[in-house]
């Protein structure tokens, strides 16, 4: 398969069929990684999820953290503390 390198904004892009992508199991908004191999181009699917999930965010923490308090000083305006 052939495609045509093209101005896309102030990049270059190539159009990836759909039966391509699919044939490969990707799809529209995945996320792929670009590697040069010698003289070559190799786009390959990040494995895992795109987005992080509160579980994925929070799976570290052990539940000891202390809110801190900061003082942001006197009132400067018509503001109501």
């Amino acid at each position: 398969m052939q495609a045509i390198i093209q101005k896309w904004g102030n990049s270059q892009g190539i159009r990836i069929p759909k039966a391509f992508l699919e044939a490969l199991g990707m799809m529209e908004n995945d996320l792929v990684e670009l590697n040069r191999v010698d003289d070559n181009i190799v786009i390959s699917k990040v494995k895992g999820k795109n987005e992080l999930t509160l579980e994925d965010i929070f799976k570290d923490y052990n539940g000891e953290y202390e809110a801190e308090k900061f003082d942001w000083g006197s009132p400067v305006g018509k503001e109501v503390w």
